[in-house]
């Protein structure tokens, strides 16, 4: 299954994330956005993909999103993606796209949605979450 992930190692979702793809027997093409953002085509499609506005696709903490004003209801979505392809630590993250759907995966275990169910058996976030079983089934 062709699955890729727009990613930040520095960032505990994403890292899960990406484990519960390996987790799934999935090798995922791996961006590291922040080295190699998408462009501005990709960027639109993921957000329309995964049912969101551009504004539920900004990241507000952490961020220069208060200091650049981007809080102001006024900006447009073309406004919105022109300050995220500039400053790409303003793309949430991190987006996943399959074959079966394109989600951001916020909280990680989201990406279970969009992946097949194939999993080799349990899974814990590092916060120690359990998310998978020994069965590779969803808890909870």
């Amino acid at each position: 299954m062709d699955v890729t992930i727009f990613h930040n190692p520095a960032c505990g979702t994403s890292r899960n994330t990406l484990e519960m793809i390996r987790n799934a027997g999935i090798e995922p093409t791996v961006v590291e956005y922040l080295r190699t953002p998408p462009s501005r085509a990709e960027l639109v499609r993921m957000i329309a993909d995964a049912g969101l506005t551009v504004r539920e696709a900004i990241r507000q903490n952490g961020t220069p999103y208060a200091e650049l004003g981007l809080d102001d209801p006024a900006l447009t979505d073309d406004e919105l993606l022109d300050a995220m392809l500039k400053d790409p630590i303003l793309i949430n993250r991190p987006f996943v796209v399959t074959p079966l759907g394109t989600r951001l995966s916020r909280p990680s275990e989201v990406v279970l949605d969009i992946l097949p169910n194939t999993h080799r058996g349990p899974f814990t976030k590092e916060d120690g979450e359990q998310v998978l079983d020994a069965e590779g089934k969803r808890v909870g």
